[in-house]
């Protein structure tokens, strides 16, 4: 199935080069491009595309509020918000992921790596930069440890170990992998935490891995 993407960035010439990149690929399709921020929430109730890859400085709307607007539209469920962004800092990530953006990556990222980060998004995984991720984690150590939250008290003690990890930005194989589990089993057990954690997507549960204090866990080390 072909992967249908909108681009929103407030640059022509950067639309135009990601536009080539995407739809040289086989399984990828740009349907739609947008200026700003209005113009991307408007195209993403009329089009439904798989995948956002929005930017976060645009005129009128913001890329972050644009998130914010399309993630909390019922309607556009399916529609996966990617932060792509020059500006890779703490309180930006922090905000794309309440916003519920499935994923913060640089502008500086390889042609290959945008795209399979696109088919990360649209297979509904989480996909944080390096820098974003050290970003998170700063923050999460600059804040004074609580304890875990009784929020978590709907998880199974493996329930809990698999979003300490997804909050590290491991990937369902890569914690397949540390825990000698086949990538089935983890998708089960992370797909069950975010229902019973009522999470939209993987994003909401590193959110929610931070908020609560399961981040920097002992399990996730």
């Amino acid at each position: 199935m072909t992967i249908q993407v909108l681009l929103a960035d407030d640059q022509a010439l950067l639309r135009g080069a990601f536009r080539l990149l995407l739809d040289s690929a086989d399984d990828i399709t740009v349907v739609g491009e947008a200026a700003d921020g209005r113009e991307s929430v408007r195209l993403t109730r009329e089009l439904h595309p798989d995948v956002v890859i929005m930017d976060i400085r645009m005129p009128d709307l913001d890329g972050l509020a644009a998130t914010a607007e399309i993630c909390a539209d019922p309607d556009l469920r399916a529609s996966r918000i990617l932060i792509l962004t020059t500006y890779e800092t703490d309180e930006y990530v922090a905000q794309a992921l309440r916003a519920g953006a499935g994923g913060f990556i640089g502008k500086g990222i390889g042609a290959e790596d945008l795209l399979n980060a696109v088919r990360t998004i649209a297979d509904g995984d989480t996909l944080l930069s390096p820098a974003a991720t050290r970003s998170l984690v700063t923050r999460f150590l600059a804040t004074p440890a609580q304890p875990q939250s009784p929020e978590l008290d709907v998880l199974t003690p493996r329930e809990r170990e698999m979003v300490a990890l997804v909050a590290t930005g491991l990937s369902n194989q890569e914690i397949a992998e540390r825990l000698v589990l086949s990538p089935f089993t983890v998708r089960a057990h992370v797909q069950r935490s975010m229902t019973k954690l009522e999470a939209r997507d993987r994003a909401q549960l590193v959110v929610i891995a931070y908020q609560t204090g399961l981040a920097g866990s002992t399990s996730a080390e």
